[in-house]
């Protein structure tokens, strides 16, 4: 099938082409007809599959339908997401493929000056693409409406979740008008996220594809067992391979992502690192210069890491193996995009192989074994206690809800007294003290996420 069969119109079809594009991934193939149809659709995707354009091309298609020619535009789609990388990852494509179209459309995120932002909502945009904390905000302020919507998009709800936004995502849906075209997207579909879609789609299209449980066949995954204390001599090893012309390495907190960047820079290796602490313009600015190959190595934690989307980009590095199994499979997807080749190498010390045998049993494969490197694992043996702020994995000792990745994502969001809307119970138990140094009150990526 090619993009001239799914009946897009002649300047879409301009835009896709000087992409590149010629064929549409199995999701564009399945989702644009439904949505053209005007359908709700429920999408269950996993990062890497063309999620974005699967939506952005048929929204541009329905609204230059019919257009507003009127200088102070109303907002007429709304495109939700979680984090900044991927909202302005969005924000790029809709640019790209509805450069012909006619249609405007903007960006607005956390973690900078508003005056941009409003200055262009001022103007009037045919589509907005939000972060849930600074579309609130805006709409308190007054500068948003949104009772001209007619298509909303819900993108990475799993990762809402995750983050604590859902009750902003609840909060938004007042403010929608009920006769509306709604987009969901999930990369995974736990209880929580299946209640939220049931509220918001209405009698919905369906489309899965490449199921979380799987990774793509053209990435190759390797894993090194290395004792902890060895991890960064094996990664300075590793990236002398001079095929690593750039490479995003994975660790579970900030405070090591800025750890291993010191650390190859005293080997002029020339990295930098993205994360919750650093401001947006650092984020973005490490970003670009990653893409134009620049900086060599981008560190990244899972947050801040989601929106990356880089072309060909051959090589990922778990320099700390997730104790989630779905975020390996999210980790890995970051290469062997769009049929391209990848490769993911996988760190392993003696306390995350329980992690490791997680995995294999997700993605139903074993992972081959380098053994031939000069850092063997020597201690077999898994501390008993957490070794510099790593979390352990979920046990009868832990707190009652540690074992439910819903309630408890230690890597992802708070923990501790759910004083905040959402939480596991919502009010604080009586007579109940809490040991800060248990395992359940560890933070694997230091403070509670903030809103964007």
């Amino acid at each position: 099938m090619l993009f001239k069969d799914l009946q897009l119109i002649d300047p879409i079809l301009k835009a896709v082409s000087e992409e590149g594009y010629t064929s549409p991934t199995p999701i564009q193939a399945k989702a644009i007809p439904f949505v053209l149809k005007g359908n709700d659709l429920l999408g269950c995707a996993q990062t890497g599959t063309g999620k974005t354009a699967a939506f952005s091309i048929p929204i541009l298609q329905l609204l230059s339908a019919k257009k507003n020619n009127d200088r102070k535009r109303a907002i007429r789609c709304l495109i939700v997401t979680p984090t900044r990388e991927l909202a302005i990852q969005i924000g790029e494509s809709l640019h790209a493929y509805g450069k012909y179209t006619g249609l405007t459309s903007t960006v607005i995120f956390g973690g900078v000056n508003q005056s941009r932002q409003v200055t262009a909502l001022q103007n009037g945009v045919d589509i907005l693409v939000a972060t849930p904390g600074r579309l609130l905000d805006l709409m308190n302020q007054g500068f948003i409406s949104l009772q001209k919507i007619e298509i909303f998009v819900l993108d990475e709800a799993d990762r809402m979740l995750d983050m604590g936004f859902i009750q902003d995502v609840r909060r938004l849906l007042l403010a929608l008008p009920e006769k509306r075209q709604s987009l969901f997207f999930s990369a995974t579909m736990p209880p929580e996220i299946v209640k939220l879609a049931d509220r918001i789609l209405v009698n919905p299209s369906k489309v899965e594809v490449t199921p979380v449980s799987s990774t793509a066949d053209t990435i190759k995954q390797l894993v090194y067992f290395v004792d902890r204390g060895n991890k960064n001599s094996l990664l300075v090893d590793v990236l002398k391979n001079p095929k690593i012309k750039t490479c995003l390495v994975f660790t579970r907190t900030k405070h090591v992502a800025d750890k291993v960047v010191k650390m190859l820079a005293q080997h002029s290796v020339k990295a930098e690192a993205i994360h919750g602490n650093k401001s947006q313009n650092a984020r973005q600015t490490a970003l670009t210069n990653f893409k134009a190959q620049t900086t060599r190595i981008l560190v990244a934690t899972d947050i801040a890491a989601r929106g990356i989307d880089v072309d060909n980009l051959e090589y990922v590095i778990n320099y700390d193996l997730p104790n989630i199994p779905e975020t390996y499979v999210h980790r890995i997807g970051r290469t062997g995009r769009a049929g391209a080749n990848g490769t993911a190498f996988s760190f392993c010390d003696a306390e995350e192989k329980a992690y490791l045998k997680d995995i294999e049993k997700l993605i139903a494969k074993k992972i081959p074994v380098l053994d031939e490197h000069a850092y063997p694992l020597m201690d077999h043996n898994p501390p008993k206690t957490p070794q510099g702020g790593r979390q352990q994995r979920p046990s009868s000792s832990k707190p009652k809800n540690a074992g439910n990745p819903n309630s408890s994502n230690t890597g992802n969001r708070p923990n501790g007294n759910t004083n905040k809307p959402g939480g596991s119970s919502g009010r604080r138990k009586p007579n109940r003290r809490r040991n800060a140094s248990s395992p359940g009150a560890n933070k694997s990526d230091g403070q509670p996420k903030k809103r964007d």
